[in-house]
């Protein structure tokens, strides 16, 4: 996960039907469930936060499942339910501490994503650091089957037990999304994240609905390096430190990604389902400023940060990655991504000009120490804290000139 200290972390008439009643309805939201509103500037936007369980233990990542419910995952290998009529389970829904390497701040279960078809299958998809020594793997299994679980894909990871990245989801592509660190402790020791013979420093995207040969997934063949001599296929974006947070935008397919930076700066990184294979820097670079000249090479072009920021103007230490907001209760703010900071808890909100570039403000605080920002069924929003063990729900308010809220 995230730095906590840094180291110097498918039949055609069906198809008709959907085509017919998108032309006669009208515009809804992402969740379909408002008609689509004009964005408001994000300096009149502020975020507010409302407490709703507590009780988790490091509670470290979040999903919504399509019946309302929303899984936390906390560390140790518990996941919990939480839903808003009726709170905070008392019971796990599932129980993976047998399997899991919680040695080191960082380790554990970092990552949980429901499959697409998950109503009908009960299907979870897992990433977390196993025993005995830490290897990065990714699984999947059916809710509260733990005995069938099956790993899907690992990365050996034993010297450093921090860098471990650990967020899992699906694309509107139907791949799956893993991102992994740079191998740990400080500079990019194993040099991993311009090197493309390894998946430490990189997200990968792989087929789970297919088996290839042995393998548990295939690789799909536009993925940006399978005709590459000595890379792997499965990597989609290189040259990361830890983007133990990142989100697909449901509308448009794109990657928004949280990294980790050393000692200087926070980055945000968006990537769209173009731009496969992209190079987003590490360690080169951190964010867009030189880092190691001897990883810079000639003619290689690297993807800059849409949104970064310094730790010591904002008190900040380690980026927490989080989605683009696309509910209905406020439709002013629809298409806003929002992030923050793990340790300034500052409220960072990014959006594309429809003229290009990105419009960006700080939007208020969110409770303390953010692990993860995520989407209900409905696409509100809940983030979760970690030592106080928290679970917050969400919203927005408008700022009127005078700096008060409109409620």
């Amino acid at each position: 996960m995230s730095r906590w200290r840094r180291h110097p972390a498918p039949a055609l008439a069906g198809l008709l039907v959907l085509v017919l009643s998108a032309l006669l309805l009208p515009p809804t939201s992402a969740a379909g469930t408002s008609p689509t509103r004009a964005a408001v500037p994000l300096t009149e936007l502020t975020v507010v936060s409302e407490q709703v369980a507590t009780g988790l233990r490091r509670p470290i990542a979040l999903t919504g499942l399509p019946d309302g419910r929303m899984l936390i995952a906390e560390k140790n290998g518990t996941v919990r339910a939480y839903h808003p009529d009726t709170g905070l389970a008392t019971q796990p829904v599932l129980d993976l501490t047998a399997r899991i390497d919680t040695s080191g701040n960082e380790r554990g279960l970092l990552g949980i994503t429901p499959a697409p078809n998950f109503a009908r299958t009960g299907m979870l998809y897992v990433a977390y650091t196993s025993l005995p020594a830490g290897a990065l793997t990714l699984a999947r299994l059916p809710i509260g089957a733990p005995e069938r679980l099956q790993v899907l894909l690992t990365q050996e990871h034993a010297e450093y037990n921090n860098h471990n990245g650990g967020q899992v989801a699906f694309g509107r592509d139907g791949y799956l999304y893993w991102s992994l660190g740079d191998g740990g402790h400080t500079n990019d020791p194993y040099k991993a994240g311009q090197d493309l013979s390894t998946l430490l420093g990189k997200i990968v995207r792989i087929d789970v609905n297919r088996n290839c040969g042995a393998k548990p997934y295939c690789v799909p063949a536009s993925n940006p390096f399978v005709q590459k001599r000595g890379a792997r296929p499965e990597i989609w974006l290189y040259g990361l430190r830890n983007p133990w947070r990142f989100s697909v935008d449901p509308v448009d397919g794109s990657l928004w990604i949280g990294d980790v930076g050393q000692g200087l700066v926070e980055e945000i990184n968006h990537i769209r389902p173009s731009q496969g294979g992209a190079n987003l820097g590490w360690s080169c670079r951190e964010g867009t400023p030189v880092f190691d000249p001897a990883q810079c090479r000639p003619g290689v072009v690297y993807t800059d940060p849409v949104f970064e920021y310094e730790h010591f103007m904002t008190e900040s230490c380690s980026v927490t990655g989080g989605v683009v907001y696309r509910g209905s209760a406020t439709p002013e703010a629809r298409g806003t991504y929002i992030a923050s900071d793990y340790c300034s808890t500052l409220a960072f909100a990014v959006r594309p000009k429809p003229t290009g570039g990105y419009e960006t403000a700080t939007i208020g605080r969110f409770p303390t120490q953010p692990t993860a920002i995520d989407a209900d069924a409905r696409g509100e929003l809940y983030v979760l804290s970690d030592l106080p063990g928290w679970l917050s729900r969400v919203r927005f308010e408008r700022v009127a000139g005078d700096g008060a809220a409109n409620r």
